[in-house]
């Protein structure tokens, strides 16, 4: 994993000379590409509340960035729907390294103060270096988002408007998964199991995910938006992203109790069930052992519950891995990773499913060789991560999540961009569980060693977005480049045709003229856009797919058609095109 991190600021400027910068002009920093206005807070109505943006010491007398290390109580979630933004930090104080790495210790209200500060977040396989200015949203003086128990505390309101800056604005914090905000702080691999259809050892999971320094998240399903955020009699909140905090085992009455602590980001409301925080199961146990588990406890958001009762009344545990290794088994592996990058663009490499066969074949292809089998063992252990990317950013312009998914099949050799009687003859040997609309779907696979292909895409065709697949292996996997061969005219570049040059165009424009009216099923006189590869393979055209979307995006009409005299140009501009080039004109691509 990249360990250095790349500053976002538009002038290109990093954190430490914007700070000297303004120190030097005795001049406190004023974000120009996230400014204190309306725009900055929502994009989709007018700002609800009259906000006002005030600095730390307009707040407070004495302000700090952090008062006594940071811990789980600094996060107290206010006016905006990002608890699962909260959650994910909750869990972060938990891990100290982590931590460091997210929220640098290099700054603060000392004398190096110059209204900025700079966090760290990781984006599509880059760690990134966010910076703000210190105003924050605030109504009578005080913060109306997140913002810590002690109120002269800032390093969590801060961290909030970095995260906001990077994706757009606080509104686009609105709704979301814990394990996306989890990924953003370390980088790692996420996993999601359903309580009531999970392992039976669930417990020794999670166990040894906490042990070995992993995030942890949990929710309460809803069934209708109106049940969102409703609380229920036992004080649990539906749709609502809690944070789990620790696991212990106890003896009580004789026999062991599994037990799970969980945090509530509201900073209040608490389970109110066995071993809650004033429950009379504690007054069983051995005082120390409770003194132990139970700490400082107050109404401070974080409770006990068995953990039978958890699986029973939560239903999603979300899991992020600071490193691929397996939670069902002892084994620590070393991983090798590769990462492929791609779009889904409609009229060419957006086919949908493969309930869409006609088009399905159209999406990217990446060809994968798993060399060796793993260390005492015949088959290779595989985890693929399929991202979308900077969707949250692109809500303000109307988009939101795909719903994605993948599917894994035994790649022919010699092969290169496969086409639909393939996938119409041939199964998948591994494919994600369900197509969902998240930002990252992962699968754990164990397949025998060979070549395979990997298909990407979204549930329906024409459906747009960018995304990065990462494959982990515990041995290194090999990638296939692909050669494209474009064959070309033989001309004298004198801007006439000699016969000859007339004769060998024509029987090419015959060809191509012939492979139109073939691929023009309902001779309407135009083709779809999704049947370019083939029409151009079939005239010595091999192409990749980056250049094959901007075809598609420049000559086919909104119905993904491309009329005839279309289709000619683009034909024969691509002749032009590597007309200068003698023999043959070589592409090279990881992405079939």
């Amino acid at each position: 994993m990249p360990t250095k991190s790349i500053s976002t600021q538009g002038d290109g400027k990093t954190f430490e000379q914007l700070r000297q910068e303004c120190l030097q002009k005795k001049k406190l920093f004023e974000d120009p590409d996230f400014p204190a206005c309306d725009s900055s807070l929502y994009y989709s109505q007018s700002v609800p509340i009259n906000f006002e943006w005030k600095r730390p010491g307009e707040l407070c007398e004495n302000p700090e960035f952090i008062v006594g290390g940071a811990d789980r109580t600094d996060i107290c979630q206010g006016a905006l729907g990002d608890c699962w933004l909260l959650a994910a930090i909750a869990s972060l104080t938990l891990h100290k390294e982590t931590l460091a790495r997210v929220v640098p210790n290099d700054q603060g209200f000392d004398r190096s103060y110059a209204g900025i500060f700079h966090f760290q977040f990781w984006q599509h396989n880059r760690w990134l270096d966010v910076v703000v200015d210190d105003r924050l949203p605030a109504v009578r003086n005080r913060l109306v988002l997140l913002h810590s128990a002690s109120n002269n505390e800032f390093w969590s309101a801060l961290l909030e408007k970095a995260y906001a800056k990077l994706n757009g604005s606080y509104e686009s914090l609105k709704g979301g998964s814990t394990l996306e905000a989890m990924e953003d702080f370390t980088g790692g691999v996420g996993e999601t199991y359903e309580t009531k259809s999970a392992p039976t050892d669930l417990f020794n999971i999670m166990k040894k995910a906490y042990d070995r320094g992993s995030m942890m998240g949990c929710s309460i399903d809803i069934t209708s938006s109106a049940e969102s955020e409703a609380q229920t009699a036992s004080g649990l909140v539906k749709g609502h992203a809690y944070s789990i905090t620790g696991l212990e085992e106890v003896n009580y009455r004789g026999k062991k109790v599994k037990l799970i602590r969980i945090r509530n980001p509201w900073g209040q409301v608490e389970w109110n069930g066995a071993w809650s925080d004033e429950s009379r199961e504690w007054n069983v146990i051995d005082s120390s052992e409770k003194k132990r588990i139970l700490q400082n406890s107050m109404d401070d958001g974080e409770f006990w519950m068995e953990f039978e009762d958890f699986k029973a009344n939560y239903d999603k545990i979300e899991i992020c891995n600071l490193t691929p290794d397996s939670l069902t088994d002892e084994t620590k592996r070393k991983w090798e990773v590769n990462m492929f990058e791609g779009n889904w663009i409609r009229g060419s490499t957006a086919g949908g499913c493969r309930n869409f066969i006609d088009t399905f074949w159209t999406n990217p292809q990446f060809k994968l060789t798993l060399l060796h089998a793993d260390d005492n063992n015949d088959k290779c252990s595989v985890v693929i991560a399929l991202m979308q990317k900077n969707r949250r950013a692109l809500r303000k312009e109307g988009l939101d999540l795909q719903t994605i998914g993948f599917a894994l099949y035994e790649a022919p050799a010699d092969e290169d961009h496969l086409g639909k009687d393939f996938f119409r003859y041939n199964g998948s040997k591994a494919r994600s569980k369900t197509y969902i609309n998240v930002r990252e779907i992962s699968e754990r696979f164990t397949l025998p060693p060979g070549n395979y292909l990997l298909v990407p895409t979204t549930f329906q065709p024409h459906d747009e977005a960018d995304f990065i697949i990462r494959i982990f292996s515990e041995k290194a996997a090999g990638t296939m480049y692909d050669i494209y061969h474009v064959h070309i005219l033989l001309v004298d570049n004198s801007g006439q045709l000699e016969f000859q040059e007339f004769k060998v165009f024509w029987e090419k424009m015959k060809k191509w003229i012939m492979l139109f009216i073939s691929y023009d099923t309902d001779r309407s006189g135009k083709m779809s856009s999704y049947e370019l590869r083939i029409a151009l393979k079939a005239a010595g055209m091999h192409l990749n797919t980056k250049l094959l979307q901007l075809l598609g995006l420049r000559f086919a009409d909104e119905n993904y058609d491309i009329d005839f005299d279309d289709y000619l140009t683009c034909i024969i501009r691509l002749e032009n095109m590597f007309s200068e080039y003698q023999g043959t004109f070589l592409l090279l691509s990881m992405n079939v």
